[in-house]
């Protein structure tokens, strides 16, 4: 039996077009000031490729980063909320194009909570001996299912991925201790209506998105509070013993409630929202890539982990660093420019989105 689950390689995809707060307030009763002061975010990306090609890039970069031949990998997890498609899955997607053929491979869909409840799964998988080699992806392209109208959920998220390969590993390192839990009393306060929930013949082109913003940040500061108390009971580490507290990227002042919660200081709470607003499963791989890359996570380190999504999920997780904080190869692969800027992608869909409302109300 395999005792831990290492990090060995860390990758990020990031699509090249960026929509600033100035952007949005072009089609938006909105400002730079009003999203700054409320959510921490200033900018976002909008991408010009599917969920699964954002996700074999990032896996790509994960790979290099450990060094490893995609066939050594046996086995394959992408969260995510916005698949290419229903059926087949992202993770069959990834496999082709990698050439990742002897892995097995699957969609998880706990919302912005998928990569810490698939380094749950893996985790267990490694150490049972089921797996020797996993790599594990949040992907998502929010942009395309956002409804471009509605100011309080449209100015929060963008597009992007990270991934990560764990290996077994007798170091104790990787996620040390977790806890995931869901809260489905609340699960309408955060819903989509999007898929198999439609009336095919009478679809007519909105996507319901309830966003009910208190009582997420309410119930979401509860679950990921419990969470994190019940990692810190099962490992007996206090807040001293964190170097540094790396949390799903939902709302800048969320972010800093549950540290104060926590009792984590400012200077150890890793924040990129800035840059990328939302981007759901895969804020916290993309958040671990830029801290490793960027020298913020050192030999060693422990970190804190703590999630929410739709559902409500919920978890948090202790994860320990290994030894090596530097890729093996070059980790920074990106995608090709897009021939279109952020604006000219969303406009489109600001205006068929208000003219379907407008047609739905008359």
């Amino acid at each position: 039996m395999n005792k831990y689950a290492e990090i060995t390689g860390w990758g990020k995809c990031l699509p090249p077009a960026v929509m600033t707060n100035d952007d949005l307030a072009t089609f938006l009763e909105t400002s730079d000031e009003w999203i700054v002061s409320r959510t921490g975010i200033s900018e976002r990306r909008v991408s010009h490729v599917g969920t699964s090609k954002l996700a074999t890039v990032a896996a790509k970069n994960a790979l290099a980063a450990a060094d490893l031949d995609p066939e050594s990998i046996d086995l394959i997890i992408v969260g995510t909320c916005t698949p290419d498609e229903i059926i087949p899955n992202v993770a069959s997607a990834v496999q082709r194009d990698l050439g990742a053929k002897n892995a097995a491979a699957f969609d998880l869909n706990a919302a912005c909570s998928s990569f810490l409840y698939a380094m749950h799964m893996a985790t267990q998988a490694i150490r049972t001996g089921a797996h020797q080699r996993v790599l594990l992806i949040g992907a998502e392209r929010l942009t395309r299912i956002l409804d471009w109208t509605k100011r309080e959920s449209a100015v929060l998220f963008g597009d992007g991925a990270g991934a990560m390969v764990l290996e077994a590993s007798d170091q104790e390192s990787g996620l040390i201790a977790s806890h995931i839990s869901c809260d489905a009393d609340a699960r309408d306060v955060l819903s989509l209506d999007f898929g198999l929930s439609f009336d095919r013949f009478g679809f007519d082109g909105i996507m319901q998105f309830d966003f009910i913003g208190q009582e997420i940040f309410k119930r979401a500061v509860k679950g990921m509070n419990a969470a994190v108390e019940n990692v810190f009971a099962q490992t007996g580490l206090t807040t001293d013993d964190i170097d540094s507290l790396i949390p799903h990227q939902a709302n800048k002042r969320l972010i800093d409630y549950l540290a104060k919660l926590c009792k984590v200081p400012s200077e150890k709470t890793v924040i990129n929202i800035q840059k990328y607003g939302n981007t759901s499963s895969a804020t916290l791989p993309i958040a671990f890539a830029e801290a490793a890359d960027s020298g913020v996570i050192k030999p060693g380190d422990k970190i804190m982990s703590a999630v929410f999504g739709g559902g409500l999920t919920c978890g948090a997780g202790l994860i320990q660093w290994g030894e090596r904080v530097t890729p093996k190869q070059n980790n920074q692969m990106q995608l090709e420019p897009s021939d279109l800027s952020a604006l000219e992608m969303i406009v489109p869909l600001h205006e068929k989105t208000a003219a379907a409302w407008q047609k739905r109300e008359q």
